[in-house]
Order: structure tokens, then C-alpha cells, then sequence
């Protein structure tokens, strides 16, 4: 079964597709590079305000632990501690989600640049994309061997009504190779008859479709992981909350400027503290690291008043 022509309209409708879908590409690409853009700015100015803060705040946490753990050894050493005291991690670091690793911060790449489409093929003009139609040609052939159209030359005249009927049975038929071959042999150009290179320009738009929505599928994949990260989702609820007139940032740096004064605190205390007293026992009950019931004999309930 021979395959349908393709049709000028059809070929002007897809190439009129791709344009749009080439139009909606660049619109989720700029709409990406932008979110990433304020997202990349919201990190640094971050990173810049609360980034010390933290960074102090982790130091001084490393050194507390380091100051209990030497008091409980030596608690431990001295018979005062009725079981080993569990391994405690630092209470205060950096949150991972605030601070990007490297995995995190290659989220906030840019996109790779998309492969060039193919040029368009030799002989696609758009004039010519696709054969006219059936009708087109009927209207070109009749134009070329109407009898009216052979002067006072009765023997042409009789020639070309032998033609016409030809031509009107080949239309009402729909024999499309007849009517062509009569347009060929009356002289018009093969290009007007059988159209331009259509296969050839069909087969570029559907190469040019694969390749802008593999882009497309690309630039929507990045979108959603933008929108996954933490630092993304920090932007978001800090921009809100900026919009309504507030400072969050201002508030987390003060909050980690207090807690910064009681690590402070608790690292004089700590490094001033002597294994026999009670108030060492005390300070470490405070800091969760042993428990009443691990102090040796009456000092439990020293150590926990």
C-alpha cells in the first residue's frame, strides 16, 4: 500500500511545532539558569553571615567534648564511675544542609550547552516542502492544454480536448501520477510537480524533535533537583519570609551568637573543674555524658542535686 503524500500543510504544522516547543525550551532553560542564579546568591550571602558563626560554634563544641571526655577519663581512672560512659559525638557542627558539600555544590552547576541542531537539508525551501495538491495540479494542467488556449489551430484544438478528458478522468479518479506526467511533458519544472526534497525535510524535523525534548527532558531533570536541595528550599523560606519584612538570618545569628557565649561558658567552667569535686559530676550530668546511677556510691546523689 502506498503511503500517503506528505502535504505542505502537514510539514508547515510540525516545523510550526518545533518552533514552539524550541520557544517553550528556552523559556524552562532561562527560568532554571535564573532560580539557579538567586539560589548560588543566597548560598554565598549565607555562607558569608552565618558561616563563621557556625564555624566558631563547632570549634568551640570540639573543645568542650575533648574537656569532658579528659574529666571522665580521669573520673574513670580514679574509680568514681561505675560503667564506661558511651562515646559522645560533638554536640554542634555545621549542618550539612546549610553548609554544601561537593556533591551539593555541583547541584548548583549550570546546564551543558545542547547540541546544534542539523541544518536544514539542500533543496528544502519552504516554497517547495511539499508537492501541491491534487487540485493545485489539476488547476496547473488544465491552465497548460485547454483547447481554448490553442489559438485557430483546429488539429491542436482537437489534441488538447483529447487531453482534457484525459485530465478529467485521471482527476475524478485521483491517479496523481497521470495528471504530473501530462504537467512534465508541457514543459513545467519537476520541482513545481513533485515538490521539493519533503522526505529529507520531515526526516530533520523529526531529528530536530528528538533532540530538543531530550534538551528539554535534561533541563526539567535539573530543575527538580535544584528544587530538592536543601540550600533551594532555605532560599525559598528565606525569601518568603523577607517579603513579609522580617530578617531570619539576623534572627539565626543571634541565636547562634548566644549559644556561642554559653559554649563559652561551659568551656571555662569545664577547663577549671577538679575530677574529686562534685560539681565536676554535676556539670557532666548537665552535659549528658554520664548518668547518676554511673557515679560510685553516695556521690550519685551529689552529682545529680
Amino acid at each position: 500500500m502506498q503511503a500517503p503524500p506528505i502535504t505542505r500543510r502537514d510539514l508547515e504544522r510540525r516545523h510550526a511545532a518545533l518552533a514552539d516547543l524550541r520557544r517553550y525550551l528556552d523559556g524552562q532553560e532561562h527560568e532554571f539558569n535564573e532560580r539557579r542564579r538567586h539560589v548560588q546568591a543566597f548560598a554565598e550571602r549565607y555562607l558569608s553571615r552565618l558561616g563563621p558563626l557556625y564555624k566558631e560554634l563547632g570549634s568551640l563544641d570540639a573543645q568542650l567534648h575533648r574537656t569532658t571526655q579528659d574529666l571522665i577519663a580521669l573520673l574513670r581512672e580514679r574509680g568514681l564511675l561505675l560503667a564506661q560512659t558511651p562515646h559522645e559525638a560533638p554536640r554542634s557542627t555545621l549542618p550539612q544542609a546549610r553548609e554544601p558539600s561537593a556533591g551539593h555544590q555541583a547541584r548548583f552547576e549550570g546546564l551543558p550547552p545542547p547540541a546544534p541542531l542539523p541544518p536544514v537539508p539542500i533543496g528544502a525551501d519552504i516554497a517547495q516542502w511539499a508537492p501541491p495538491t491534487l487540485k493545485m495540479l489539476y488547476r496547473r494542467a488544465a491552465m497548460r492544454i485547454h483547447p481554448d488556449r490553442a489559438g485557430p489551430d483546429e488539429r491542436l484544438r482537437a489534441a488538447r480536448e483529447q487531453q482534457m478528458m484525459k485530465l478529467n478522468a485521471a482527476y475524478a479518479a485521483g491517479e496523481r501520477w497521470r495528471i504530473e506526467a501530462m504537467l512534465l511533458a508541457a514543459g513545467e519544472p519537476a520541482a513545481q510537480v513533485t515538490g521539493g526534497n519533503a522526505e529529507a525535510l520531515r526526516n530533520w524535523l523529526a531529528h530536530c524533535e528528538q533532540l530538543v525534548q531530550a534538551r528539554l527532558r535534561l533541563v526539567n531533570d535539573a530543575r527538580a533537583a535544584l528544587a530538592t536541595q536543601a540550600m533551594h528550599k532555605l532560599w525559598q523560606s528565606v525569601s518568603q519570609a523577607e517579603a513579609r519584612g522580617l530578617d531570619p538570618l539576623q534572627l539565626k545569628a543571634t541565636e547562634l551568637g548566644r549559644q556561642i557565649d554559653e559554649r563559652r561558658k561551659e568551656l571555662y567552667i569545664s577547663q577549671r573543674l577538679k575530677p574529686e569535686s562534685s560539681l565536676t559530676r554535676a556539670f557532666l550530668h548537665r552535659q549528658g555524658v554520664i548518668a547518676p546511677a554511673q557515679v560510685q556510691g553516695g556521690v550519685a546523689a551529689q552529682a545529680s542535686s
